[in-house]
């Protein structure tokens, strides 16, 4: 089991002796809250009570949240008392406030994915990665806005409304993770949850100045998750330092193997129990050989392409500099538009979820089928998603022939990538794979879609990245601190540890991590004596985005 630094004595007597703003969530990490409650300037519930407050304060800046957990002052209470009683031993989040995007299973709160039809679905358990964050002493605060089922980027939603960039208000926070990104980079709680099929951790870490793991395919049991496709579907954690997002992969990933999702078979002996944090500072960019993927550019100049150019040509030159080789890749296969069409999401969605809906575990009120969620009006599909979700519900895994030749033909064609990604690392020698998140800012707010994303060459061959921030385009009258860039580092399968020493490494390098402007206000913190509630603002979903109405 984890241990503070010390063992403690009579704390909470301590703390209730300290002045009462003794912690300071702004920023806070894992490390940081720990040392709060470890030299008693504070307690488990007034960590929790500082987080609810700025919530309760400042979420109408983000529209991030969707639901607060009535149980969480309970929970710390009883965390408080297990201070009190001073054993010594407490798992690695203990009294860790995290956020869970809304597609993760939870009794204690509805799973909705952002849905107005699954705005009363309700788990009757955890999903086992939930279950295994309490476990090692997370208090779930509550659940974030993410694009509507996590079927695009723009973070809007029928349920939750249309989450904003905390750093500029008229441009979107990435997505589907959206909510996650946003409220992490407020400071609405420690670290986040959040889903990937094609970009979605890696989108709003890289709109929001964070962080974030997209693990191999098959290190964290995705049993309990709304699902889209069983090919590309992983979930991992999102935060504001490399550190925290090592301690929350290694809580997540000893989930172990999931009955529910045999790619957890897969991992290899010894992976399991990996302390990601124990081996961070470990490594050095002095030697490492880095292929830098030339067709995740955009080099057309304009005002939404430089920043991002001009940001990675710095960093190029810090790696560089700090003893790391850049090899170019230029091969023709690693085009984001070419790799799309190996994109297996709308064969598998529907069954997939189909297989979701039909659980005994789901109980509530919620359509049973995919088909039937579609049949009402409570949804919102934006113009970019027409074509997808109506393919979606007439297609299926048995498809032989259509789009790209059918199911098979695509599995083929990922098959064959994966095996020329392999050659990519041997040929060269390399050690990870870097490139822009994005080739473009983050988009605005109203935009058809999330575009000129890199996130597909992962999520097609299982491959783990680590994404880190690199920079912040030119402040705006919008963006008073810019906009943030961020940068994947893409490894070979089960290489997590050597990325996050990657990432430390590129951290330790300087800070680039900038927090929003309006976050930086001090929060009272409230005596509550009930979780507060949050209204979500579905006023602000822009017009082009109908609810309720699916187009051709």
């Amino acid at each position: 089991m984890y241990r503070f630094g010390t063992v403690l004595s009579s704390l909470l007597s301590v703390a209730v002796a300290s002045a009462s703003n003794g912690f300071d969530p702004r920023e806070a990490t894992i490390a940081s809250t720990h040392h709060s409650l470890d030299t008693g300037l504070t307690t488990c519930r007034e960590v929790v009570s500082s987080f609810l407050s700025r919530i309760d304060l400042l979420n109408n800046h983000t529209n991030a949240i969707i639901s607060l957990n009535p149980n969480a002052l309970t929970t710390a209470d009883q965390q408080d008392a297990k201070l009190r009683s001073n054993n010594g031993s407490y798992g690695p989040l203990f009294c860790i406030p995290i956020l869970l995007k809304d597609n993760y299973d939870t009794a204690e709160i509805p799973t909705t994915g952002a849905n107005l039809a699954l705005a009363r679905s309700q788990p009757s358990k955890d999903a086992p990665v939930v279950a295994t964050l309490k476990k090692a002493g997370a208090i779930i605060l509550g659940k974030a806005n993410l694009h509507e089922l996590a079927l695009e980027g723009l973070s809007v939603s029928s349920l939750g409304g249309q989450t904003v960039n905390p750093y500029d208000s008229t441009r979107t926070p990435g997505g589907s993770s959206g909510g996650t990104g946003a409220a992490v980079a407020s400071s609405f709680c420690v670290w986040g949850t959040g889903t990937d099929t094609v970009n979605s951790l890696r989108s709003p870490a890289s709109a929001n100045s964070l962080f974030s793991c997209r693990p191999t395919r098959g290190l964290i049991g995705r049993s309990g998750i709304i699902p889209i496709s069983y090919t590309q579907d992983v979930i991992g954690p999102i935060a504001r330092s490399v550190e925290d997002v090592a301690t929350a992969l290694m809580v997540m990933a000893s989930v172990g193997f999931d009955a529910d999702d045999n790619t957890t078979a897969l991992v290899p002996a010894g992976t399991y129990g990996t302390n990601y944090m124990s081996g961070l500072t470990e490594g050095s960019l002095k030697g490492l050989r880095l292929g830098l993927v030339e067709g995740f550019f955009n080099r057309t100049p304009s005002a939404e392409n430089d920043p991002v150019n001009n940001a990675m040509a710095r960093t190029v030159a810090k790696l560089r500099g700090a003893g790391a080789t850049i090899v170019s890749i230029t091969s023709p296969l690693y085009n984001s538009t070419a790799l799309a069409s190996l994109d297996t999401q709308r064969f598998e969605y529907r069954e997939s979820m189909d297989a979701y809906l039909e659980r005994p575990s789901l109980g509530g009120q919620h359509p049973s089928t995919l088909n039937e969620l579609y049949s009402g009006h409570d949804y919102l599909v934006i113009p970019s998603q027409y074509e997808y979700v109506n393919t979606s519900l007439v297609s299926s895994t048995s498809n032989t022939t259509g789009r790209n030749g059918g199911y098979n033909s695509v599995k083929q064609g990922i098959a064959n990538l994966t095996l020329a990604l392999a050659e990519t690392f041997t040929a060269n020698k390399l050690d990870a794979l870097i490139y822009p998140e994005q080739q473009n800012l983050v988009v605005e707010i109203g935009s058809a879609s999330q575009s000129g994303r890199n996130g597909i060459l992962a999520a097609l061959t299982g491959s783990p990245v680590v994404t880190v921030p690199v920079g912040f385009s030119n402040a705006t009258a919008t963006a008073p601190q810019g906009v943030p860039i961020g940068m994947e580092i893409l490894g070979r399968p089960w290489t997590e540890e050597k990325l996050l020493q990657i990432a430390y490494q590129w951290q330790s390098l300087g800070r680039i991590r900038r927090t929003p402007s309006w976050a930086k206000e001090v929060v009272p913190v409230k005596s509550y004596t009930a979780v507060p509630t949050v209204t979500p603002n579905r006023g602000n979903i822009p017009a082009a985005y109908p609810v309720g109405t699916l187009g051709g």
